[in-house]
């Protein structure tokens, strides 16, 4: 199986194509290509199901093996890739359902995330202790809880919140440091995958919850561990993202 391998700020995807593979990927295959130690190791797969010049058609594995409807940084990804390929620097990416048009400015990605949900603030309980978050959806789902960026509490709120019963489909979780009026520092428990450095449609769903609750004005710059994401909302609640992709390695498996 030939597959190349990108990274995102550290948020690492493998992308295969179908055509080559000859068959559809599977979950168990996802989950083995992603184990560090049984296969290549990635934060996720891309699995680019269709290409038609500068279009192409991808389905995102999580490293668990379910599927998820959009990713930031997996589309981000995508588009530098399809951009490579089609030697366009404009592109559209679509996932579930859904098209994303791309812009590529050398490793600089930026992709128009299309209208993004926010609902009002609500508190859930979580054992002895009540959390208040926003819910945010950018074609799949966040909770964006405003507290310290610390590691510890995101790795014992991250997975409690993420499996909570009000969240029928699972979420992502984010917690969030407000630094400025156009600043944050936010850390990612994302669904599917846990703890990871960076994370695209997290960076979109803290922007809109900044937004939406006055934290924050449009543009946010969203720092993560792996680097910077920017995320602009307009009146309407229409994002883009921009921020790098690159190309890690490329190669074959050996079954």
């Amino acid at each position: 199986m030939q597959f190349s391998k990108w990274h995102a700020l550290g948020n690492s995807y493998l992308l295969v194509e179908r055509a080559e593979l000859g068959r559809p990927l599977d979950a168990g295959q996802a989950r083995l290509l992603c184990d560090v130690r049984y296969g290549i190791g990635a934060d996720g797969v891309l699995e680019v199901v269709s290409v038609a010049g500068a279009r192409a058609a991808i389905v995102i594995w999580n490293p668990d093996g379910s599927v998820a409807e959009f990713s930031g940084n997996g589309s981000r990804i995508a588009a530098a890739w399809l951009a490579e390929r089609s030697g366009s620097r404009g592109v559209v990416v679509s996932a579930s359902g859904r098209e994303y048009r791309a812009t590529t400015r050398g490793s600089e990605i930026e992709l128009e995330v299309g209208p993004v949900g926010v609902r009002e603030p609500e508190t859930i309980d979580l054992g002895e202790e009540r959390i208040e978050l926003t819910s945010v959806s950018v074609g799949n789902p966040h909770a964006v809880v405003r507290r310290d960026a610390d590691r510890e509490e995101l790795l014992r709120l991250g997975p409690l919140l993420e499996r909570h019963e009000r969240f029928s489909e699972r979420t992502n979780v984010q917690l969030v440091r407000v630094d400025g009026l156009h600043d944050v520092t936010a850390l990612v428990w994302e669904r599917g995958a846990g703890e990871t450095s960076a994370s695209g449609s997290s960076a979109v769903a803290v922007a809109a919850a900044a937004i939406a609750n006055g934290w924050c004005e449009s543009p946010v710059t969203v720092h993560l561990p792996g680097g910077d994401l920017s995320v602009t909302l307009d009146e309407d609640n229409y994002a883009t993202l921009t921020g790098p992709a690159e190309p890690i390695c490329t190669g074959e498996t050996v079954n």
